[in-house]
C-alpha cells in the first residue's frame, strides 16, 4: 500500500506527464500567472472569482496556471501577486482543476528551505497525480533578503546549492549528499514521497543569477521574461547550443492585455497589448523560432480576465492546438 500511494513511478505515469503537454520543443502551449485577472491601480488582486477562473482556464485548454512566491508586500516594488503562499494555494488548485498543470514561477530558493521546498512540491505534485511543475529562481527583491537573514549578494551560490539538494532528495533513495549552505544528508535518511512520474520537473524562471550552460545543465527547461522581438531568435538559439544533448524548452512570461480590435497592431514594451489576429501572427513566428511556453500576466489588463479567458480559448488557442 505504501508503495501504491508514495512511488507511483510506473511508465503508465509516466506517459501522463504534464510536463511534456506544457513544455515541449515542439509546439506552443499557453499559461497564465495568478492572480488572473488586471489590477493596474492597484499592488493588490480582488482575487473575485480566482477559483471560477481557474476551474475555467482548465477547462478552455491552457496548459498551466503559474504561482509566484512573493513573501512580503513591499510598496515600493507594487506587487503581492496571488497573496497566499504558492504551494498551498497550488495544492488547492490542484483539487480544485481535472487538466490542467500547475506551476510556481518561481520559488526563491535563497529564502527557502530545499528540504521543506522538496516535501511541499513532492506533494503536490503526487496529490495532483504529476501535474505540477517546480519554477524555482533566485529572487529580485533585495528588500525581503535582511528579513531571512540572507545576504543578496550571496543568492546566486545559495541557489545552485539547494537546487541541487532538491534534485538528489526527489531523485534518490536515502541519498548522501554535501551542501554548502544547508545541511548534510549521510544516507540514514529518506524524503517521501518521490515524483509522480519518476521525475520531479524543475524549470528556471528567469537567469537566476547562472550562466546559461548552468541553467540548460541542470534545469528541464527555461522560462525566461519578455524579449525584445529582434533579440529572441538569438537568445533561443544560445539556450539550445547550451544543452549537452537535445534542446530543452523555452518559454517566457510577459505582461498582456488583450486589444478588444481583432486587428490591433503589437505595442511592445514593458509586456505586450495586440488583437487577436496580431497575437496569431507573432505566435506563429515564435513557435517557428522556438518557443514553446508563453505565460501571460493580466496583471496591467483593463478588460475582465473572464472576457478575456473567453476570446483566448475561442479563437487564440484553437490555432495552436
Amino acid at each position: 500500500m505504501k508503495e501504491e500511494i508514495y512511488l507511483m513511478t510506473s511508465q503508465a505515469h509516466s506517459q501522463r506527464s504534464s510536463f511534456k503537454q506544457v513544455l515541449s520543443t515542439n509546439k506552443l502551449t499557453f499559461g497564465l500567472l495568478t492572480p488572473i485577472e488586471g489590477y493596474p491601480q492597484s499592488d493588490i488582486p480582488t482575487l473575485h472569482q480566482h477559483l471560477e477562473l481557474a476551474k475555467l482556464a482548465d477547462e478552455s485548454g491552457f496548459a498551466a496556471l503559474w504561482l509566484r512566491d512573493v513573501p512580503f508586500r513591499d510598496p515600493t516594488f507594487g506587487d503581492v501577486a496571488q497573496v497566499f503562499d504558492p504551494m498551498v494555494y497550488a495544492s488547492w488548485l490542484s483539487a480544485s482543476t481535472t487538466k490542467i498543470s500547475i506551476g510556481t514561477a518561481g520559488m526563491i530558493l535563497p529564502l527557502r528551505d530545499p528540504i521543506a521546498i522538496s516535501k511541499q512540491a513532492l506533494s503536490v505534485d503526487q496529490l495532483s497525480q504529476g501535474r505540477f511543475i517546480l519554477g524555482v529562481s533566485s529572487g529580485d527583491r533585495p528588500s525581503e533578503y535582511p528579513a531571512f537573514g540572507i545576504q543578496f549578494e550571496e543568492r546566486a551560490s545559495i541557489f545552485r546549492d539547494s537546487f541541487e539538494m532538491i534534485r538528489v532528495l526527489s531523485q534518490q533513495t536515502f541519498p548522501r549528499h554535501k551542501s554548502q549552505h544547508f545541511g548534510n544528508l549521510d544516507g540514514s535518511l529518506d524524503l517521501l514521497p518521490k515524483p509522480f512520474t519518476g521525475q520531479l520537473p524543475i524549470v528556471a524562471v528567469g537567469r537566476c543569477g547562472q550562466e546559461l550552460d548552468w541553467l540548460a545543465q541542470h534545469a528541464d527547461a527555461w522560462i525566461g521574461h519578455q524579449s525584445h522581438l529582434e533579440s529572441l531568435p538569438a537568445l533561443i538559439r544560445a539556450w539550445h547550443t547550451s544543452s549537452l544533448s537535445e534542446p530543452k524548452p523555452y518559454g517566457y512570461g510577459t505582461f498582456f492585455e488583450l486589444d478588444r480590435n481583432p486587428n490591433a497592431p503589437l505595442i511592445w514594451g514593458r509586456g505586450i497589448r495586440a488583437g487577436r489576429n496580431t497575437l496569431i501572427d507573432l505566435w506563429r513566428r515564435q513557435q517557428e523560432q522556438g518557443v514553446s511556453h508563453v505565460a501571460l500576466n493580466l496583471r496591467v489588463s483593463h478588460r475582465p480576465a473572464k472576457e478575456t479567458l473567453l476570446e483566448l480559448a475561442e479563437y487564440v488557442l484553437p490555432q495552436f492546438a
